[in-house]
């Protein structure tokens, strides 16, 4: 197998753990598959950066002397928002020469700056995907995914997110299982698909201020099999349907049904990963009530259904 070359830049107000994530997982790979990477880091004059938490990171090598890496990672942090035009001019040059260009956080936005993701399919951290809008309009921003891939560009969501992304990479190139170990090695879950929200519903939604509103969304939590349509949830909280839809929407910035359908997504992919429970039983807890109307919901969120999605995400046995 040919040893891929990871290329890692830096650029003052980097965030660390953009960086130090993803390249831990290459690292891993290495150590699981030796030969299997070359890991490099480079910043514009092969100078130290100071990170944005504070830390500085001394890079092996200049930009400038860098050979085009097949996997070109740009981390994101303050330094991206404003990229140094010299980055973004070495960016757009060398970005289509990668075999996988790679973006974590707000590195997106150093690819937008460089037309890279132009008529492209792309994501960043959720507090930026406005801006990101705004700024680069030819850009298809979606806010949801933990990241999202388009031809040979891969852009991934806040901090974290870029170990998943390096984690679904090495498993392209590896194999499940040396994903899966160097998973367990990091204490992290290989359970995010790329088309998994950022968020979970609860942290999508914010908080109702009023307590029957609050009330409400613990039920539906707790109780995703209930009868959760709106007249039902607008009587728990003594309100009349059209008040209560309208102030749920309000507080928590998503409807009562757009509420329902992610708890209920969420409990059946936990279910799916965690249990050995059976598709038509986990559909019938979960609310969906059979396993048709589940592998329905599963298809349009997230692209597959229940079965392969269990195939895929739940952890391996171990003996």
């Amino acid at each position: 197998m040919a040893q891929r070359t990871v290329l890692a830049v830096l650029f003052e107000g980097v965030q660390s753990l953009d960086v130090t994530g993803p390249v831990e997982v290459f690292a891993g790979a290495e150590l699981l598959s030796p030969g299997a990477y070359r890991i490099r880091t480079a910043s514009l004059d092969g100078a130290p950066v100071r990170t944005t938490s504070g830390l500085t990171l001394v890079p092996d090598e200049s930009l400038t002397t860098a050979s085009d890496p097949d996997i070109l990672l740009v981390p994101g942090g303050t330094g991206s928002l404003r990229p140094d035009p010299r980055l973004v001019d070495w960016v757009r040059e060398h970005g289509p020469r990668a075999a996988r260009l790679v973006s974590v956080c707000t590195g997106a936005a150093v690819l937008a700056a460089a037309g890279l993701l132009d008529g492209r399919r792309a994501t960043t951290h959720w507090a930026y995907c406005d801006q990101l809008t705004r700024d680069h309009p030819d850009v298809e921003i979606d806010p949801d995914p933990v990241y999202v891939r388009d031809g040979h560009i891969a852009t991934s969501a806040g901090v974290t997110a870029g170990i998943d992304l390096a984690l679904a990479l090495v498993e392209e190139d590896l194999g499940r299982d040396a994903a899966l170990t160097i998973a367990r090695y990091l204490v992290v879950f290989l359970r995010r698909p790329g088309n998994q929200a950022q968020f979970s519903a609860q942290l999508a939604a914010q908080t109702a201020h009023r307590e029957p509103l609050r009330e409400v969304q613990r039920f539906i939590t707790e109780r995703p099999d209930a009868d959760l349509c709106v007249e039902a949830l607008a009587a728990r909280a003594r309100l009349s349907p059209r008040h209560f839809a309208r102030a749920f929407r309000s507080e928590t910035g998503m409807t009562p049904g757009r509420y329902v359908d992610r708890v209920r997504l969420e409990h059946a992919r936990r279910l799916l990963e965690d249990t050995a429970d059976g598709i038509e039983e986990i559909s019938r807890t979960s609310g969906y009530g059979t396993p048709e109307a589940m592998r329905r919901a599963f298809v349009k969120a997230l692209g597959t259904p229940p079965a392969e999605y269990r195939r895929r995400f739940r952890p391996a046995t171990t003996p």
